[in-house]
């Protein structure tokens, strides 16, 4: 099997595709949640795994000499991987997956979080994980990313360096300006960004909303004043956007997400584009500044009259399952989903419909995914 498709191919390729040859895994590279003393244990035993079958194995410091590292600086300091293994919860998992997708290369998260979305291999299973990896024996999931083009490269500004380093840790480079796309008029300058969450356009000042134009798909929908303003992928959707009453949407759909946070005005709702709609957001005139955070993490200010434009990125982050994800069985679990008390208060629960099995003949246009095993 070829290590890594051209970009052609992989445009083409269905959402979820299984593995059925032994993939070449010659290089891993490791994010550790360094706070979480399982996860040092975890390490070792990928450290050892990769020694048995004489895989080169680096850790990708991403607190490097107490700053950050861009995307590019910690691929190309882990030896450029063909598979990134996370240890720690979904926000371990976001570092990892933002250079995965710069490395295009597969990425596997072992999952020692609490409330995670992302990460599904348990500690007991890392080694039985790697080799499924090894021997192709598992799906290669495929999820929508986001990129950005802006007025201007984003950068943090000195003076707000104090406001901006409490609960946040090192602040990431200042964004590059990639050099795949052209740049000039009113398309604004292509970033080198990748949001697997969500991009948020967020209020500096506690007592200053961030005023800006919404346009999707080139159109004006409105103008919002708000504590902040995100468009977030379908696995975002359960992130900051499910926190701002936003909707769940499977991991497996094409759309972005925008949702607006405590706006001032009567339209509260998410709107859902299209893969193909990008969402602008412009700065007015009277607003106060405004951070641009990208999954979380702070990645420039803007000003009056600057502009984002958020879009589908072309290509896709390749996610190692070990068997088809339980999305809704885990958002029932993880958000601790109870039933109405009128629904079951004849004591019957709700009956299971199973889709481990082939569909019958009247559902077999439909592209049902594959049930959880068992």
């Amino acid at each position: 099997m070829a290590r890594r498709p051209p970009a052609r191919r992989r445009a083409r390729m269905d959402q979820t595709d299984v593995l059925e040859a032994q993939m070449t895994v010659d290089r891993v590279g490791m994010v550790v949640h360094g706070g979480r003393p399982e996860a040092t244990e975890a390490a070792r035993s990928v450290r050892a795994w990769c020694e048995a079958h004489g895989v080169v194995c680096r850790d990708i410091d991403v607190w490097h000499d107490g700053g950050r590292r861009s995307a590019r600086q910690e691929v190309a300091a882990a030896g450029d991987p063909d598979l990134v293994v996370t240890l720690g919860g979904d926000g371990t998992f976001l570092r990892g997956a933002r250079l995965a997708a710069s490395a295009d290369a597969l990425v596997l998260g072992v999952d020692l979080g609490r409330v995670g979305f992302l990460t599904e291999v348990p500690m007991a299973r890392i080694r039985a994980a790697l080799d499924a990896v090894r021997e192709g024996r598992l799906d290669v999931e495929r999820r929508m990313l986001l990129t950005m083009r802006a007025s201007r490269r984003l950068e943090v500004p000195s003076d707000i360096e104090a406001l901006t380093k409490y609960g946040r840790g090192p602040l990431l480079p200042p964004t590059s300006v990639r050099s795949d796309c052209e740049t000039g008029g009113e398309w604004g300058v292509p970033l080198d960004v990748t949001a697997l969450n969500d991009v948020v356009l967020e209020k500096l000042a506690r007592d200053r909303q961030v005023s800006a134009g919404v346009y999707i798909a080139g159109r004006l929908l409105a103008s919002y004043s708000a504590d902040a303003l995100l468009v977030a992928t379908p696995t975002g959707s359960t992130a900051y956007s499910f926190a701002a009453g936003g909707p769940v949407v499977s991991p497996r759909a094409e759309t972005l997400v925008f949702t607006p946070v405590a706006p001032h005005m009567t339209f509260d709702r998410s709107v859902v584009a299209a893969p193909d709609e990008p969402v602008g957001l412009r700065v007015l005139e009277h607003s106060g500044r405004a951070a641009v955070s990208i999954d979380g993490q702070l990645r420039g200010v803007l000003g009056p009259g600057d502009w984002i434009g958020v879009y589908a990125a072309p290509h896709r982050l390749r996610v190692a399952r070990l068997g088809p994800m339980d999305f809704y069985g885990r958002l029932r679990h993880r958000m601790n989903l109870t039933d109405a008390p009128a629904a079951v208060a004849d004591g019957v629960p709700a009956p299971l419909w199973p889709v481990s099995g082939p569909p019958p003949g009247d559902l077999a246009h439909l592209a049902l995914p594959r049930g959880p095993a068992g």
